[in-house]
This record gives structure tokens, C-alpha cells and sequence, in this order.
């Protein structure tokens, strides 16, 4: 009774949480948008330089204020980039680049350069999947014989902004919803697709992250990219511009969306696992180092800006160099004191590279410094050994928490007499960084170069350069991504930007919406500055010079290897041994990995009464976690299989997924068994092979040889559509 009175008594009072936040609740007022000291904010769209394509200037106090805010807001877990898996590695160049850069590693053919590598997911927390649609970063850290180089990168080759002051807007937008912290690790929701439509310099970027480039394989079949444009200096001081590439050597592939969301819920942690498991079993990764080299005197030469990282440089028109070999030959021993302890810098450089007045990559110099402060506790960061340089640090800098160096002597500055003049300065020609000398003579401004305001013309290149099947899949994740946006005035919006990149591209996403092609919202730029010249800051329509680009297709991709590709057999007891280590030995030999799946863990006993081991049970099993499958013959097996739900619904996801599919002659009773029986080719010839990924034979030998050819293809997209079947 006196419990039922409390509960009575509780809930006749008002809610006293709930009264006492309403003070700290802030509505849309119309207010002034003003610094943290209360200054009113001019442009809040574009940070202080010189000049309209000039460098950002240290003096600017609000993009200072704004990025040191955003770097502190979450501790200890990185603000983007939180879910990570790295590996140590060599870095090899293959001939000298002196007619461009002094930098010695890349001169040095002799010598390998370690490397550690991070690959991670930008929007999710640590604790996320693997699998989210998202950009993947790539970071290389070379430790080379002149101090370290970060290569910081993305899997993607542009970014969604043009200035570094509206990225803390991004990742604001992007993140879980403050008012519920909800969707983790996603981008389909409405403050996301505000801000994107808002700002239509993120076009491009949209296509990269709408297409399957945004859900890789593995982190081993991705590209990666240094996204800005960087300086290459030659000893004789002589500069060109330049920008980075990382090609797979394993080809790059991506998994269907629907096979993404289902890994999700199977192993979150497929990408980190497959990273782990290809290098201890040593199938190692490996990628090439391409650069693109354009001379000073070309720089304004194309019909976009090489400082606007909303664009690419087409291979067609500057085709990229690979210049060394990267190879990652060994998992960290401890992830928290490596892979969660980096840190990355995009302006840890060593003398032959230096920066551009790019303004995106101007503000990532000073934030990398200011979020690792807080991240790793204080200044000395780079004393935790995963950061250390393989060279000696002598300066002047001393003290703060966690200091490892101890310092000898009485002088911490310089000049000084009390300590011999040591350290000195090194010359130029004593391997000295010394900047590069660029005029600068403009007035200082808050502003935009009119060569950044084509935003839709390389939108458009990507997507007309894609295979019909990527096209698909991009106008299907955009349909889903705007699905999962409530405010139907956010999706008409990005319908409107779409159908300035493609009009069948909108047309196609409007009708998934139930929503027409209406003429795009105006002003269609929301980066416009304070003083309403709104006119001068709308998006300019330009032709690209291309009307595709052969590399911007994942179809056009290395198709040559299995290797580290894993391989389903299904099994049940009596299956017959001599069609299981045929086809096996023959996959293994090409550098797959075989799992047997069978009912129950443990072994099978084959036809001839020899014991088979087991690797899964259909219980622990999934088809999205291997990238084809094979059915062996043996009578009493493929009976039991045929009978088995799990493995029919093993081999019906397989096809969905537009994955290779192999059965011994006796093994076809079992594909017989599914839902895609009737849409299974006519005959199971080498054509048939390459067009379905079908295979059928009697044949081990062929059959392993034509298994091979179909797996090494990835998959058979085509398929997909016409033959869709349900999983």
C-alpha cells in the first residue's frame, strides 16, 4: 500500500528534470550567429586568406575558435575516423624521382622505409560495424630517414567541402542526431541530407559515397587517395604540384548493400578480421603509389582548380605514375598502444614536399595538432612509440605530461653559448626544411575563388563513367539513404541538386521517393557570404572536358586473383572426398582460403569413411562472409543438403549477391533445390562461365579451372537485376 501511495505521489508531481532543462532548451530565434565571446560572425562560410586562392591566415581568430571547439568535443575516442584497424608495413620506390623531389625516400631505391597504416570508418564511434556506408580513411605513416611523413587519406579521392571552416559543420550533420543520438554510424537521416543539400559543393563527394566505393570488400581492395594537391620540391628548389594514389594490387571490389547490412548483424568486425587474418596467414596486402605531376606552369590549365578538393584530376588527362610498392607484413602487438595510440598529422612533412594554398588542407594543419593535445593528453604525443620518428629529436622543447625524453644540460633555448650553440639549424643543403617561396600579394578576405563554385560538372562525369549496375546500386542507395529522411522539403531539395548532375538520375531517385523533378530550390549555394551577394556565389554549369573517365569504374578493376578470396564447400556426411580436395587443393594452390560448412561441427565422414574436418556449422555460418561457393558431389551428402534449409538459403543469398557458384555434376541436384533452379543457364559452357558464374562439371580439373576464372571476375552484377531472387 505505501509503495502504491509513493508511485501516486510521484507521478501527481511535475517533472522536475524536465523543468529545470527548459532554460538550457533553445528554439530558433533569428539571433545573430556570433563567436564564443559573443562577436557577430560575418562569414561563417569561408576562412580569412590572402587573396581568393591565397593561404589561410594564422590570424584567424573564428576558424581557430571553431576548430578547437569541434577537435575538443569528444574524449578520448577520435571526433571522425574512430573505428580503426592498422598494420606495420615497408614502403619500396622503384626508381629515383630527383627531377621532382629531393625527399629521400622517395630517391632511395635501396633502402625500405617502414610504414604503419590505419584504415578506418569516419562517422561511426569505435564501437560500430565494420560494414556502415561511409568513407574509409587510409593513413600512412613513413618513417623515413629525414623524420616522418603522414600521407592522411580517404578512400575516396575529393571531399564534401572546399574550406576547412565548414568541417565541423560536416561531421555536426553527419554524427547521430544530438536530440537522441540516433543513427550510429549512418548518413541516411535528415540533419545529414539538410546540410548536403544546402551545400552543393559536396555533389561530388555524394556520388563517391552513394556509390559501392563507400562498402569495400576489404580494406585491402580499396583505393586510396591523398585528396588535396600537394608540392613535390626538386633540389634545385623547383616546384610542380602533385597528388597521391594508392592502387591495390588486389584489384578493387565492394560488396552488394544488401550483403553489407546482413555482415553488419554477422561479424561487425569483418573488414578488421579480414585485415588481421590475410597477414598472418601471409597474404600480404599490397598497393602501388601512383602520383599525379603537374608543372607549375600548368596550374591553371584545366577546366577546374587543382587547390578545390571537390575535384579530381582525370587520369585521362594527367595519368598517374606508380612510383614504389607498399606491402603491410605485420599485425600491431597491442591495438591500444599502436593502432588507437597514432597519430596522424597531414602536415608531418619532410623536405622535397610542402603544401598548397588548397583551404581545406590549410585548416587540417592546424587542427591534427590541436585534437591529438586533448586525444593523447598533452604535447608529447610524439614520444608514444607507434608515433617516434626512426631518427634522433633534438630541440628545444621540454616538459609537459607524459615526457619520456630526458634532457640533458642547462639550455632549452636558442641561441644559446651554455650548450655549445647545440642543436643547430641545418642549412638547406644539409637537409634543412625550408618552405616554398610563394609570392603572395592580395588583400586579406573572406572569400571564394570564382574557379571553385562548379560544383556538378565532375558530379556528373562520375556517375556517367559508371557501369550500368553501379549506376543502379548509387540510385538505389540514394533512394534508401532519402527514404530514411522524414522531412519530405530535405528530400524535394536533393532531388532538385540531383537533377543538376543527371536529369535520369533524379527522375529516378523521385520516383522511388513518390516525388516529381521540380526546378531546384533557390538560392541553390548556401555558402554564400553575410553581406547577400548571393548572385556571385551561385554554382557555375560547366562541361567537363571528358565525357567519361575509364578509371573512375570499379568494372574496370584488376580481375586476375583469388588470393585470400574465401571459398564455401558445403558438406554433409557421405560426401565424396575426392570432389572435395580436387577442387580444394586447386583453390588453395591459387591462394584461396577453403571453410567446409557443414550441419554440425567437428567432421563429416566421407564416402570412403575418412574424416573430413569441419570449419562452420550452417549455425555459425553465413554466405555473406565468403565471396563464392561450391557444392562437392557424394550421393548421401547432396541428399541431405538438398533437404537442409540453411544450405538452401546459403546458396539462394549467394546468388543474390551476384557471387561465383560451383556444384560437382552431382552437386547440381542441390542448386536444383533453390529459388534461382529455373533461372540457372541452359548449358554450362566457358561463356556461360564468365557471363552467370555458374559452374557445373564433372570435370574436377575444368571445373576448378572455370571455378577460378569465375571467382577471380568478383561478381556478376548483371545478374542482379533481372534475376533477383529472394533471400
Amino acid at each position: 500500500m505505501a509503495k502504491q501511495q509513493e508511485t501516486k505521489h510521484a507521478t501527481n508531481q511535475p517533472n522536475k528534470k524536465i523543468e529545470n532543462l527548459e532554460p538550457d532548451k533553445e528554439d530558433s530565434t533569428g539571433a545573430f550567429m556570433t563567436t564564443d565571446q559573443g562577436v557577430k560572425i560575418n562569414d561563417d562560410q569561408n576562412s580569412l586568406r590572402a587573396g581568393d586562392r591565397g593561404a589561410t591566415l594564422l590570424e584567424d581568430f573564428i576558424l581557430r575558435e571553431k576548430i578547437t571547439h569541434f577537435d575538443h568535443e569528444r574524449i578520448p575516442e577520435r571526433v571522425v575516423h574512430a573505428r580503426g584497424s592498422a598494420a606495420h608495413g615497408v614502403f619500396k620506390v622503384y626508381k629515383p624521382l630527383n627531377k621532382f623531389t629531393k625527399a629521400h625516400f622517395l630517391n632511395d631505391t635501396a633502402t625500405e622505409t617502414p610504414v604503419f597504416v590505419r584504415f578506418s570508418t569516419v562517422a561511426g564511434s569505435r564501437g560500430s560495424t565494420d560494414l556502415a556506408r561511409d568513407v574509409r580513411g587510409f593513413a600512412v605513416k613513413f618513417y623515413t630517414q629525414e623524420g616522418n611523413f603522414d600521407l592522411v587519406g580517404n578512400n575516396m579521392p575529393v571531399f564534401f567541402i572546399q574550406d576547412a571552416l565548414k568541417f565541423p559543420d560536416l561531421v555536426h550533420a553527419v554524427k547521430p542526431e544530438p536530440d537522441n543520438e540516433i543513427p550510429q554510424a549512418a548518413s541516411a537521416h535528415d540533419t545529414f541530407w539538410d546540410f548536403i543539400s544546402l551545400m552543393p559543393e559536396s555533389a561530388h563527394m555524394i556520388m563517391w559515397l552513394m556509390s559501392d566505393r563507400a562498402i569495400p570488400r576489404s580494406y585491402r581492395m580499396m583505393e586510396g587517395f591523398g585528396v588535396h594537391t600537394f608540392r613535390f620540391i626538386n633540389d634545385k628548389g623547383e616546384a610542380s604540384f602533385v597528388k597521391f594514389h594508392w592502387k591495390p594490387l588486389l584489384g578493387v571490389h565492394s560488396v552488394a548493400w544488401d550483403e553489407a547490412q546482413n555482415i553488419s548483424g554477422k561479424d561487425p568486425d569483418f573488414h578488421r578480421r579480414d585485415l588481421w587474418e590475410a597477414i598472418e596467414s601471409g597474404a600480404f596486402p599490397e598497393w602501388e603509389l601512383g602520383v599525379q605531376i603537374v608543372p607549375e606552369a600548368d596550374e591553371f590549365k584545366f577546366d577546374f582548380d587543382l587547390l578545390d578538393a571537390t575535384k579530381i584530376i582525370p587520369e585521362e588527362l594527367v595519368p598517374v605514375q606508380r612510383i614504389g610498392k607498399m606491402t603491410l607484413n605485420r599485425n600491431p602487438d597491442n591495438f591500444f598502444a599502436e593502432t588507437e595510440q597514432s597519430a596522424f598529422h597531414v602536415g608531418n612533412i619532410v623536405p622535397g614536399l610542402d603544401f598548397t594554398n588548397d583551404p581545406l588542407l590549410q585548416g587540417r594543419l592546424f587542427s591534427y595538432t590541436d585534437t591529438q593535445l586533448i586525444r593523447l593528453g598533452g604535447p608529447n604525443f610524439h614520444e608514444i612509440p607507434i608515433n617516434r620518428p626512426v631518427v634522433p629529436i633534438h630541440n628545444n622543447q621540454r616538459d609537459g605530461f607524459m615526457r619520456q625524453q630526458i634532457n640533458k644540460g642547462k639550455s632549452s633555448y636558442n641561441p644559446n653559448s651554455l650548450g655549445g650553440g647545440d642543436p643547430v639549424q641545418a642549412k638547406a643543403a644539409e637537409g634543412g626544411f625550408a618552405s616554398y617561396q610563394e609570392r603572395i600579394d592580395a588583400k586579406k578576405v573572406r572569400a571564394r575563388s570564382k574557379s571553385f563554385f562548379d560544383h556538378f560538372s565532375q558530379a556528373r562525369l562520375f556517375f556517367n563513367s559508371q557501369s550500368d549496375p553501379e549506376k543502379n546500386h548509387l540510385i538505389d542507395a540514394l533512394s534508401f539513404e532519402l527514404g530514411k529522411v522524414k522531412t519530405v522539403a530535405v528530400r524535394q531539395r536533393m532531388i532538385g541538386i540531383l537533377s543538376l548532375i543527371d536529369r535520369g538520375l533524379a527522375t529516378e531517385v523521385a520516383y522511388a521517393l513518390g516525388l516529381k523533378v521540380l526546378k531546384p530550390e533557390q538560392p541553390i549555394n548556401h555558402s554564400i557570404p553575410a553581406d547577400g551577394k548571393v548572385a556571385d556565389y551561385q554554382p557555375t554549369q560547366v562541361e567537363s572536358s571528358l565525357a567519361s573517365s575509364e578509371a573512375l569504374s570499379m568494372k574496370n578493376t584488376i580481375k586476375d586473383s583469388i588470393i585470400s578470396r574465401k571459398i564455401a564447400f558445403l558438406v554433409a556426411d557421405g560426401v565424396d572426398e575426392r570432389s572435395v580436395n580436387g577442387v580444394k587443393d586447386a583453390l588453395v594452390s591459387g591462394g584461396a582460403v577453403v571453410h567446409v560448412i557443414a550441419p554440425r561441427l567437428n567432421a563429416v565422414i566421407g564416402m570412403n569413411n575418412k574424416e573430413i574436418a569441419v570449419d562452420e556449422s550452417f549455425l555459425t555460418a553465413a554466405s555473406v562472409l565468403y565471396d563464392a561457393v561450391y557444392v562437392p558431389g557424394g550421393k548421401n551428402s547432396v541428399a541431405t543438403l538438398e533437404a537442409e534449409a540453411n544450405a538452401v538459403h546459403f546458396l539462394n543469398e549467394a546468388f543474390k549477391h551476384c557471387k561465383a557458384i560451383a556444384a560437382d555434376e552431382q552437386g547440381l541436384q542441390v542448386l536444383e533445390a533453390t529459388y534461382f533452379a529455373n533461372k540457372l543457364p541452359s548449358d554450362f559452357s566457358d561463356e556461360t562461365v564468365l557471363t552467370e558464374g555458374i559452374v557445373v562439371n564433372g570435370d574436377l580439373k575444368k571445373l576448378s579451372e572455370q571455378f577460378i576464372q569465375a571467382i577471380a571476375l568478383h561478381r556478376f552484377w548483371e545478374r542482379e537485376k533481372p534475376r533477383q531472387v529472394p533471400a
